[in-house]
């Protein structure tokens, strides 16, 4: 029986290891930074595109993977038969999901794309979910429908300590971007249908503190199967979350990661993500 691969694009923040053993492609995006374009890829991790985005003189620009890139790797994954689950992220943020729909056309690989409406470790929720599946024999439709099922029961919310690279990167108004620069807010929002909706907003370090006491008491209501945590640039807000976290869930891996470079573009310095999904 043939077997179901897994690929996904590098706005896909996941554990290095659990990629590795999953039998994860990764596509790489693509990061231009004055004018010099970089791979997406483990040469840039997070923290190095911290300093570099730091010291460069515009906002870097991120850019999808060419269609003919895909085709050819869907080609050379599907080869022996295999179908493949290529998993990216909401179009709303960026036009890889369609660039690889469009190669589904000009591969003669079985390749079924899934947009799926979110990002970062959100995303990696479903890839992995997907990837276990593949490896444990199921079929196309089971993993289909294991991803279908995460995807409709995760959540996603997004702190953000200045709107500035929101802003240039046109992700955000810049009515918006203005009173957050001139009141020095902090705002939390909710990455929804692909959209991000602002929930909270507050001045100050304690404005995410507030915001993080309802959260907990919201996970209070549900049963949690998995959390991610994601930054930017190290907040000590970060280790408060996870300290807070693996109390209440004491036999959870939750993993806590430095975003990658396609999502630290657009939220800049200060930054962070806390998702996860239910049954």
């Amino acid at each position: 029986m043939p077997n179901v691969k897994i690929v996904t694009d590098s706005s896909c923040t996941i554990e290095k290891s659990v990629r590795d053993e999953l039998n994860i492609t990764v596509i790489p995006l693509s990061v231009m930074i004055d004018d010099v374009v970089y791979p997406d890829d483990d040469e840039l991790t997070g923290e190095k595109f911290m300093e570099m985005m730091a010291q460069a003189k515009i906002l870097p620009k991120t850019s999808q993977p060419p269609i003919g890139y895909f085709a050819e790797l869907y080609d050379e994954l599907g080869k022996d038969g295999s179908a493949i689950v290529s998993i990216h992220m909401s179009h709303t943020l960026s036009g890889t999901a369609e660039a690889a729909r469009q190669a589904t056309f000009l591969s003669s690989s079985e390749v079924t794309v899934i947009d799926c409406g979110f990002i970062d470790q959100s995303q990696a929720f479903q890839v992995i979910e997907a990837a276990k599946l593949a490896q444990s024999g199921a079929t196309l439709d089971e993993v289909l429908a294991g991803v279908e099922r995460v995807k409709n029961h995760s959540k996603l919310f997004i702190g953000i300590s200045s709107l500035d690279n929101l802003v240039k990167g046109g992700r955000i108004s810049r009515v918006a971007g203005v009173i957050s620069s001139v009141l020095n807010m902090r705002v939390v929002m909710e990455l929804e249908n692909g959209e991000l909706l602002p929930i909270t907003k507050g001045r100050g370090k304690k404005s995410f503190s507030k915001w993080f006491a309802s959260f907990m008491d919201e996970l209070t209501k549900v049963n949690v199967k998995q959390i991610g945590i994601s930054y930017a640039g190290k907040l000590d807000f970060i280790d408060e979350a996870k300290q807070a976290l693996q109390e209440m869930f004491p036999d959870m891996h939750i993993p806590v990661l430095h975003t990658n470079p396609i999502v630290a573009t657009h939220t800049g310095p200060g930054a962070f993500a806390i998702m996860y999904y239910t049954d």
